[in-house]
């Protein structure tokens, strides 16, 4: 073994034992949370060995082994991630600098849940991120397993693969957030979409609100990319871009719309003495139309040669917790784009805004994001 690939793996046995140390540490405030060692631990070995997999990209870019469109991607990535911080004022850090390989569809596996009459999330809370409504695991059975606990509980569950997630930049030390197998091959648009979207959670985030720092980093990868495609991409890049937002944003309607419907439902039907069996034959006839309604666009999609199994699986298993957990990620997405117009465009004012916003009361704080929001069109 050469010198450089001895300390590497020294620093690698380093980093497991300090993650292992972080973990105890955390849950010496957390032992009475049920479950809370096997947890926390699953998350540090996961995690762990995801960095222990991870090479700079350098490396893998000069080794003969890698195949050439890994190598171009890893080119681009490196492009991406330049542009980032020159255009984009987002972190210059370790992060997005190396990759590895995980030799699995995601990265983790989330778990949501939510009451059968309610877009309400079931929440956990943690020592770092605060309370959130979904948890994390870096084996799919162990998810399922959770699911299953909290489905016998009576609550709709979803558990969904997760191509990447942030850190928050605290293991910037450690060589930061990797680049992924699990979205390195996605079309040029989409991943810098998702680089954007996760080097935006460690500029800000506010503990515990899971709408506020989702939309925000949703902001930031919906204006990030429209720069990049304006000025980085080729016109094909574009073209396919293009064709796949049409498509996220007539879906986004689509489930938008039914979730407000759920919501009135839900919100009508409050009272202890409510006939279930009206209250849950109402749920059905929305959710049969929400189907129905993207067959149809299921359909069109296909007559232009579009792949449609990931929404697929999204409607095939879709309930309250799917549309309260998707809700996270655009409910605000208004509201912090006029921000940035307001700002004159100029990425770090926007941050300094956003910042201002999430040192706020929560009740404050969307408050303020509510009265950014455009009027709705006439007829919404």
């Amino acid at each position: 073994m050469s010198e450089p690939a001895r300390l590497w793996d020294t620093a690698r046995a380093r980093l497991a034992r300090t993650l292992a140390l972080l973990a105890c540490l955390a849950l010496a405030g957390c032992a009475h949370i049920e479950g809370a060692l096997g947890y926390y631990w699953q998350s540090v070995q996961g995690h762990a060995r995801l960095l222990q997999a991870a090479r700079p990209l350098d490396a893998w870019i000069a080794s003969e082994s890698t195949p050439a469109p890994l190598r171009a991607r890893l080119q681009l990535a490196q492009r991406a991630r330049q542009f980032a911080v020159q255009e984009l004022g987002l972190p210059d850090n370790a992060s997005y600098r190396r990759y590895a390989d995980l030799g699995r569809s995601a990265a983790v596996w989330n778990v949501v849940a939510a009451p059968p009459y309610a877009l309400e999330l079931h929440r956990w809370c943690f020592p770092i991120t605060g309370c959130i409504g979904y948890r994390g695991y870096f084996q799919e059975a162990d998810a399922q397993a959770e699911g299953a606990r909290l489905a016998a509980q009576g609550l709709e569950v979803d558990v969904y693969g997760v191509p990447a997630y942030s850190t928050l930049g605290y293991l910037d030390w450690a060589g930061g957030d990797p680049l992924l197998n699990t979205f390195i091959g996605w079309p040029e648009g989409e991943f810098v979409r998702l680089l954007f979207h996760e080097l935006a959670h460690q500029v800000v985030y506010a503990q515990g609100d899971t709408l506020f720092n989702e939309s925000f980093a949703t902001a930031v990868e919906r204006l990030g990319t429209e720069r990049w495609l304006a000025t980085q991409a080729r016109p094909e890049v574009r073209q396919a871009f293009a064709a796949s937002e049409e498509r996220r944003q007539a879906f986004r309607a689509l489930t938008r719309a039914t979730r407000a419907r759920l919501a009135e439902i839900y919100d009508q039907n409050k009272a202890p003495a409510q006939d279930r069996q009206a209250l849950e034959a109402m749920k059905s006839v929305a959710m049969q139309d929400f189907r129905a309604r993207y067959a149809a666009l299921r359909e069109r999609w296909l007559a232009q040669g579009a792949r449609v199994e990931g929404y697929d699986r999204w409607v095939a298993q879709a309930n309250n917790a799917s549309f309260a957990a998707q809700a996270a990620y655009d409910a605000w997405v208004p509201a912090f784009e006029a921000l940035f117009a307001q700002q004159d465009g100029r990425w770090n004012a926007f941050y300094d805004a956003v910042r201002s916003l999430a040192a706020l009361p929560q009740s404050e704080r969307h408050a303020r994001l509510q009265a950014l929001l455009p009027p709705p069109h006439q007829g919404d």
